[in-house]
């Protein structure tokens, strides 16, 4: 953009200096911007204009009713939060004994023939069933008295007419004897349905839990139990509409998305204690994903910091050089770039390091990055699909204890998801291709004098808005900085007049634009690069199973603490304010949503009907039929519902059909299956992936917006056309080659 950066910065440091930091920065600045507004001439002061007309009445009532809905949505969700008392569930310890029934009275009655038991201790999870001979059998047993009142503190034997069991045995894995006080305590749930009809009938009664095992060994154990557990039947359809508002609210534009997220958050919330299943506050921050938010985090640091080299520029107009200045080697060229950053870190990583250069590129080809940054999204997570630390989905199942027993190793990974990832890139830049092949989608839609201008004025109406009115000398700020939007958006009005509808050539002097973006910090790119660098490498280690290194989230950690050590500048504030915090926040609602409605049975219910439909299928047909329902279930779940908790809920699906002896299905093809799934449905919306949303951030920044439809339009086609590709690709090679290992 044509405005002094110099100056525009300080006018965004400025914006959050605390109040006794100001005054020598307050007078600086504002005599950079009395200077700058010099430029205008008194015509294009005239031009400043005046306050638009009201809007029409059908436009204000749309408003109006949008707002009550909005107001009485808030009211609804402020009652149900505060009529309702948080759950608390409390674990009891017990001791099973050898060879004897160990019992728990039920303290009240449940209110809908449910209950919910919890047990936690030296067991196995359920896929570990087929490997265990000892056994922990739970149930549920009716005590009938004799006038017997509730609140005696024990049931005299004189007292008791009759003992019958009202619920099926819940068997549960547990590990040896010698494990015991080894092993990290392992928990697991049940919801027993009782025999309602004979508690009716029996007026005089207790309930008891009954815990005995077959281990010859006493089991100490966690117990628990919910008497009024959560109505799945019913949550899973307000989970369903919860989401499907969420989606309305941001495809239509009605809020912006990180209100929505944080609306629906509150919404599902209000829900749950609807359900009278009201989490606390420490329960709620268990479920946000710390160490996503501590990577996301710290690579916004050390892509802020190196930003300010002008690498990012240099590169841009280096990447222009080598393709001529012709648009589709461009973008192949990015694209290829792109998939081979997301096959070594993960495709947030890559889209945090490739969005600026894509931004400044176009900015200097006088092109529109959304629809590069829409192809470059389309590839980020296609390569992120090939290796097991691409993406976040093929972490967890890169490192789930049953894929590596099964045999699956980097290499082997790499290659399985190679071959298909390959065709899917194929497909994809032919229909990229196809879809773009008007090079005016490419451009703006209006003048670039015109787009430049709306984009600087919507930089600065943003860095306006983050001044407060603490002081006097941020309030003069403040001030200045409303006159000078006034002004850009009188230039603005008088563009239009004058400027004609026909597009600039597409031609810039390589020359000018090489001495225009040179690297600005030579000593600074050296500092922060190698930082960089050596996250990166360290990134890389985190394949090798055998080193002992950090997670992701400390590595980007330090490595941030360390270059900002080493910035060596007074305006180390400054760097953040540049900070993504409403993608960080974004991010952190949609962790509570999705585990709010993981908890309203959601994402259960669709692993469930998928092993309900491969079941009811003939023998010869359930690995074909396995391998479609768990590709484009996972594939077109992942576009609307966040990929993590999916992909751990599909893995125990997975498993335990593969552990299912009368379906005889391998394991590894239905990994496969699970993780190009999860991978390619990122490509199906714009929030489908972690890369999407940051991307989109990033731009967003920038003054580029992102539209949910125009994302839309091409990821749906996309997503379609490589499950397709996936879906032959899968089945010629495990169904009729067999290639099962």
């Amino acid at each position: 953009m044509s405005v002094n950066e110099t100056t525009l910065c300080q006018h965004i440091t400025i914006a959050v200096l605390p109040p006794t930091c100001l005054s020598p920065a307050c007078s600086k600045s504002l005599t950079a911007i009395e200077h700058e507004e010099d430029v205008f001439t008194d015509n294009e002061e005239s031009e400043i204009p005046k306050e638009r007309s009201k809007k029409t009445s059908w436009k204000k009532q749309l408003s109006n009713l949008k707002f009550f809905i909005y107001f009485f949505m808030w009211l609804g969700c402020c009652y149900l939060l505060m009529s309702s008392k948080e759950k608390v569930h409390q674990l009891h310890q017990l001791s099973i004994q050898k060879g004897l029934t160990t019992e728990y009275i039920i303290n009240g009655e449940p209110q809908d023939g449910r209950i919910r038991i919890y047990i936690g201790g030296a067991i196995l999870p359920k896929y570990y069933a087929n490997l265990s001979t000892h056994w922990i059998n739970v149930y549920i047993q009716m005590i009938e008295t004799i006038n017997c009142p509730r609140n005696e503190p024990a049931i005299k034997p004189s007292n008791v007419k009759n003992i019958e069991n009202v619920t099926e045995v819940w068997r549960i894995p547990s590990v040896t004897k010698d494990l015991i006080g080894i092993v990290p305590e392992v928990s697991q749930t049940k919801v027993f349905t009782l025999n309602t009809t004979i508690l009716r009938e029996t007026p005089h009664h207790f309930l008891q839990i009954c815990l005995n095992t077959n281990l010859g060994e006493n089991l100490p154990i966690s117990l628990g139990y919910n008497s009024e557990p959560i109505d799945t039947d019913a949550g899973v359809i307000y989970a369903a509409f919860v989401l499907l508002g969420l989606y309305v609210v941001i495809i239509f534009e009605l809020l912006h998305r990180t209100v929505a997220a944080m609306f629906a958050c509150i919404l599902s919330l209000a829900i749950l204690a609807a359900f009278n299943a009201k989490p606390s506050i420490e329960e709620i921050v268990s479920w946000i994903g710390i160490d996503t938010l501590m990577l996301l985090f710290s690579m916004m640091i050390l892509v802020t910091i190196i930003s300010e080299t002008g690498i990012f520029d240099f590169m841009a107009v280096q990447t222009y050089k080598m393709t001529g200045g012709k648009i589709w080697p461009l973008v192949n060229t990015l694209c290829v770039i792109t998939v081979l950053l997301a096959c070594f870190l993960d495709n947030v990583t890559t889209a945090l390091l490739i969005t600026p250069v894509t931004i400044r590129l176009s900015e200097v080809m006088k092109l529109n990055p959304v629809p590069v940054l829409i192809c470059m999204i389309m590839f980020s997570n296609i390569g992120g699909s090939i290796t097991p630390i691409g993406d976040p989905p093929n972490v967890i199942i890169g490192s789930n204890p049953d894929v590596l027993k099964s045999g699956v190793t980097f290499m082997s990974f790499t290659l399985h998801m190679g071959l298909g990832s390959l065709l899917c890139f194929i497909v994809t830049n032919f229909f990229l291709k196809y879809y773009y092949r008007d090079v005016k989608s490419f451009r703006h839609a209006e003048p670039a004098e015109i787009y430049e201008l709306k984009g600087k004025i919507a930089v600065w109406k943003r860095t306006t808005a983050s001044v407060s009115s603490y002081s006097r000398d941020e309030t003069l700020v403040k001030e200045k900085m409303k006159q000078r939007t006034a002004k850009l958006v009188g230039r603005l009005r008088n563009t239009m007049n004058n400027v004609s509808t026909t597009e600039e050539e597409f031609c810039s002097n390589l020359e000018d634009l090489t001495k225009q973006y040179p690297i600005k910090d030579v000593w600074l790119l050296v500092k922060s690069g190698g930082t960089m660098l050596l996250v990166i490498g360290v990134l890389f280690l985190q394949s090798i199973p055998s080193l002992n290194t950090l997670g992701m989230a400390w590595t980007a950690l330090l490595g941030a603490l360390l270059v900002i050590l080493l910035y060596d500048k007074d305006d180390v504030v400054g760097i953040f304010t540049r900070i993504e915090w409403s993608t960080l926040l974004y991010f952190a609602a949609l962790f509570i949503l999705m585990e709010a409605l993981s908890r309203l049975g959601l994402i259960d219910s669709i692993g469930k009907q998928t092993q309900i439909i491969i079941s009811s299928v003939g023998p010869e047909y359930r690995l074909t039929v396995a391998i479609i329902l768990i590709l484009w279930v996972s594939g077109i779940a992942s576009a609307f519902v966040d990929n993590l908790p999916l992909t751990t809920m599909m893995i125990k699906i997975v498993k335990n059909l593969s552990s299912e002896s009368e379906l005889n299905l391998p394991f590894q093809p239905l990994i496969w299956a699970l993780s190009f799934g999860a991978c390619l449905g990122g490509n199906g919306s714009l929030f489908g992936s972690s890369s999407n949303i940051i991307c989109a951030g990033v731009a967003e920044q920038h003054g580029y917006r992102f539209s949910f439809t125009e994302f839309f339009k091409v990821g749906v086609p996309v997503l379609i056309a490589t499950l397709s590709v996936t879906t032959v690709y899968l089945i010629i090679c495990h169904v009729v080659l067999q290639w099962n290992f």
